[in-house]
């Protein structure tokens, strides 16, 4: 393979797991993973792991513990999915996406060994492979942390090949009921399956079920368990539109660490990411508490979680965020309701399988107008059917439809006033291409 262009859409030929129209009970086992990553010498084993889990917020908590641990002096592989824009995004050294170069250079090692397995009993799935191209690119660097945040589920998540020193949940919400179970408790049991003996298992705040089966799951194992609430905490002081601001605490009364913070990005539930990377960073190797103090006061102060309630431009005021659940779509309504009043656009583009007339009921009460649109063009809802949502719950609302997500972005960036509101959610992919044609230096 010759460019990034070519080693990709070798990878994308793979099958994708994750895209199957059924995906019941898909994966029995991760045989094909430990068998590639034993075919390129086993690369994870030389590697410090933290492995994040979760409904949501997986991904934030890996983007804050990265920013937290480069300014302790330590160098991080992260490895997140799915990406905005561009594949590169998926594999992060050093605080930046990798070039492309690099990764069809781990693409183009990884390939003869892929299909040396295709066609046998552990042939890999397009996330076994990039799995293991992010455990190789990790290993050939020498980094000083692996941050792999799971794909979907735990347990039998490609990522789960790993030997962790921390383990940590976000949170739990009812999601790929197909493939996770259909209760709160039998999602965090697949969730707590990252569980390793002896390495902590880290539980954000979860609803007492799934808290319930994820501790019976690390008790079974024997990971030491550090819950919210009980053994760390954030307390909210300030919220801003923008920023936040929180005290966070660690440990037993009298022994406890300590330190307010400031958060430079919107919403509490990024307050508890926050919390919840810190105190993972605290478990994961030995740190004098003042220098760990003095990281995160640096690091969550300029922290940027690219497509999480992202500020764009100022003037007029352009937002992207992936929202694509109830829970994240409450997240950014409470960031909206935080703005002064203005003439405010929602761009909307919603995939299959999620709950569309939820998403429009929490989002639409926000806009003066809303386009709908198709960010996916095989998994995303055709635009009629969202606009015909919007408008139930928005009535008053201007609804148009435009099928192309460019075009609609564009068109509504055009009607903007300077003191204007345009958001555009709904969608990781449409949140990524906000990114490239809105963004500006806010």
């Amino acid at each position: 393979m010759e460019d990034l262009h070519g080693a990709v859409a070798w990878l994308s030929g793979l099958v994708n797991v994750e895209r199957m129209p059924n995906r019941r009970r898909a994966r029995f086992s991760l045989a094909p993973i430990h068998a590639l990553l034993s075919r390129l010498g086993n690369p994870e084993r030389g590697l410090r792991v933290l492995h994040l889990a979760g409904s949501k917020g997986k991904g934030s908590t890996a983007l804050l513990a990265e920013a937290l641990l480069g300014k302790l002096g330590w160098r991080s592989g992260v490895f997140t999915s799915p990406h905005l824009l561009y594949w590169n995004e998926r594999f992060r050294i050093g605080g930046a996406a990798v070039s492309d170069a690099t990764l069809a250079r781990a693409l183009d090692k990884l390939r003869p060994h892929v299909e040396a397995l295709r066609g046998t009993a552990q042939a890999p799935s397009f996330f076994d492979a990039a799995t293991a191209a992010a455990l190789l690119l990790f290993a050939e660097a020498r980094v000083d942390a692996a941050i792999l945040e799971v794909g979907l589920g735990g347990r039998l998540d490609s990522t789960n090949a790993v030997q962790p020193r921390v383990t940590a949940i976000s949170s739990i919400e009812l999601e790929h009921t197909e493939t996770l179970g259909d209760t709160l408790a039998a999602i965090a049991g697949e969730k707590a399956g990252i569980a390793k003996p002896g390495a902590p298992l880290l539980l954000g705040p979860l609803p007492p079920e799934a808290r319930r089966a994820a501790a019976a799951r690390a008790a079974e194992v024997g990971a030491p368990l550090v819950v919210w609430g009980r053994d760390f905490h954030a307390q909210l002081l300030q919220e801003g539109a923008f920023h936040s601001r929180f005290h966070y605490t660690d440990g037993a009364p009298g022994a406890a660490f300590e330190a307010e913070l400031e958060l430079a990005v919107a919403g509490r539930k990024q307050v508890q990411n926050a919390a919840l990377a810190l105190a993972c960073v605290r478990r994961f190797a030995h740190f004098a508490d003042d220098a760990l103090r003095s990281a995160a006061r640096a690091a969550f102060a300029e922290v940027r979680l690219p497509g999480r309630i992202e500020l764009l431009r100022r003037a007029p005021l352009v937002l992207a965020d992936s929202a694509h659940t109830e829970a994240s779509a409450r997240a950014l309504a409470e960031t909206l309701a935080r703005i002064p009043r203005r003439h405010a656009h929602l761009v909307l583009a919603v995939s299959t399988g999620k709950d569309l007339q939820c998403i429009c009921e929490i989002l639409a009460p926000h806009a003066d107008c809303a386009t709908a649109t198709r960010a996916e063009p095989r998994r995303g809802l055709p635009p009629e059917t969202i606009a015909a949502a919007l408008r139930r719950a928005a009535p008053a609302a201007a609804i148009r439809i435009a099928p192309d997500p460019e075009a609609a972005l564009q068109s509504a960036r055009a009607a903007l006033h300077p003191n204007d509101l345009l958001y555009a959610t709904g969608s990781i992919y449409l949140a990524g291409l906000a990114r490239k044609i809105l963004r500006t230096e806010a």
